[in-house]
């Protein structure tokens, strides 16, 4: 009977497999999309509309963007338009720091150090705690912990695909939960205050509008993946043969003297820089307060500050790490490490560009605003719960991401269109960011569309041969099943008691 269920829920995946991969590249979407825009401006610029704009009090317009005018209104804006793009910015500077830190070596022997020195009884959630930090440094969870956690767990006598299942759901399944800021909440951010100003122009979104509940997240993230690699996981694959070729399986190597010297001048340095921000921060004439002396209001310099603190909180310690490991042997190889992190960006760069002019061509059309006051009129009538709302949001996200699998392209898409219409419902767009990062997260684990699905797959074959897609998708499934529904309960219960989501994060739109 379990092997029908395998097989049925492996074909179905398949499907969504197929399906995917026929869809355009997320650049491309974007550049569809733009032209969808300017084609439906065209058509309802004629149409007239009984909807109230919120930002004006009068019947809402649909602008012809196909016009000569607006033509050429976008080709002179056109590089502005992309230059000016938020997320670009907070990304790239970001990544430079991070960068730095992740090609001297400073996060991966930092990442090896907190893994070797966990007891084998506390060895499954090390990992998943391990995973989830592993997000301050974008892909290093995937090239790094995760075959990390195979070679930790055969090691220990333990089976190493239920160390590289739980790393997996640690760093995919677990995107969006995390004890440490990192580049991922500005990107989202922007995202969601370039959506929120199609209704409100005037709106800020701080950074860190999710941090709370991040960071409450992991210890849900690491309980769920304890149990079930522990109790279910590992146990179903005890039969299992490990049958790669020793020759093959990678060696868990130590941190050599230089190294573990070097390490531990990096964590220092971190460690100091922390302390100094703080004490920076706690004088009640700080600079980096604002004018009313508080530090998380959105005019306080230190809340404008997140991403070069970011930068500088990574850039150091990797400098210190690269010249006392021996990484760096002058300041060209740090330049060369910035350039390395500038080179995986590249994509992001071009997607960036196209999803820049979609989303300015979306708001100067007044077709997002006319999509959220007619959702939100239609969900009115509905008469739907909030946290009902809330709940279609998240298993909508889940079930969009089989399809779309970058998390920034993907809220790029569905920002403009579910930010403002939960906006015109009284639902903040803090509240919109974090339903649409559960549901993103809870399904990454089961989407063969994840670029580093296949590589994961390869990190299995070493140890058992037979391994493949269907072996992979059985093994994550209970995690995003589990996740999906633990995580959406977790976030209605926090929302229930009114915890804060993050620094001056509301629930409600408009704030109180």
């Amino acid at each position: 009977m379990e092997q029908t269920k395998s097989t049925w829920v492996t074909r179905a995946l398949d499907k969504v497999e197929v399906v995917g991969n026929k869809l355009p590249d997320p650049a491309m979407i974007f550049f569809i999309c733009l032209v969808v825009v300017w084609t439906f401006s065209a058509l309802l610029s004629q149409v007239s509309f009984s909807a109230i704009d919120p930002r004006t009090g009068e019947a809402i317009i649909v602008n012809n963007l196909l016009t000569g005018d607006s033509l050429a209104d976008f080709l002179s804006r056109m590089v502005t338009i992309f230059t000016g793009f938020a997320p670009l910015g907070v990304v790239l500077v970001a990544m430079l720091g991070v960068g730095v830190a992740e090609h001297s070596g400073f996060i991966s022997a930092g990442l090896k150090r907190m893994l070797d020195s966990t007891p084998r009884s506390l060895l499954t959630p090390m990992v998943v705690l391990v995973a989830i930090v592993s997000h301050t440094a974008t892909d290093a969870g995937y090239v790094l912990v995760i075959p990390l956690a195979g070679v930790i767990f055969y090691a220990m006598g333990r089976h190493p695909l239920a160390g590289i299942a739980a790393a997996f759901a640690g760093v995919s399944g677990g995107f969006s939960a995390n004890f440490v800021p990192s580049a991922i909440d500005p990107l989202l951010q922007s995202f969601t205050q370039e959506a929120a100003r199609i209704i409100d122009p005037a709106i800020m979104v701080n950074p860190l509008n999710n941090w709370f509940f991040n960071s409450a997240s992991s210890l849900l993230v690491i309980g769920i993946a304890w149990y079930l690699t522990d109790k279910v996981i590992e146990p179903r694959l005890k039969n299992v043969e490990v049958d790669g070729d020793p020759k093959e399986i990678p060696k868990f190597e130590d941190l050599n003297p230089k190294q573990t010297k070097a390490l531990r001048w990096a964590g220092l340095s971190m460690l100091v820089g922390i302390i100094t921000l703080v004490l920076v921060l706690i004088p009640e004439t700080s600079p980096m307060r604002d004018a009313n002396g508080e530090l998380t209001s959105f005019s306080a310099p230190v809340m404008q500050s997140i991403v070069p603190i970011i930068f500088l909180l990574f850039l150091i310690p990797g400098v210190v790490y690269g010249y006392l490991s021996g990484t760096y042997q002058t300041t060209k190889d740090m330049i060369d490490s910035m350039t390395k992190a500038m080179n995986g960006m590249s994509y992001y760069i071009v997607m960036a560009f196209f999803c820049a002019l979609f989303i300015d061509a979306f708001g100067k059309s007044n077709l997002g605003a006319l999509l959220a006051i007619e959702g939100a009129q239609v969900l009115k009538a509905l008469s739907l719960p909030a946290m009902v709302t809330i709940v279609g949001i998240v298993f909508l996200t889940a079930f969009v991401n089989l399809f779309v699998g970058s998390s920034s392209a993907k809220w790029a898409l569905l920002g403009p269109i579910f930010v403002p219409m939960l906006m015109q419902l009284g639902i903040s767009p803090d509240l919109a960011q974090i339903a649409y990062r559960v549901g993103d997260s809870s399904s990454n684990i089961v989407t063969p569309l994840l670029p580093y699905f296949p590589l994961v797959v390869i990190y299995c074959q070493r140890y058992v041969k037979s391994t493949g897609i269907g072996t992979l998708l059985s093994l994550m499934l209970p995690f995003s099943v589990a996740l999906l529904i633990c995580w959406t309960a977790f976030l209605l219960i926090y929302w229930s008691i009114g915890i804060p989501l993050g620094v001056g994060a509301s629930y409600v739109y408009p704030a109180p």
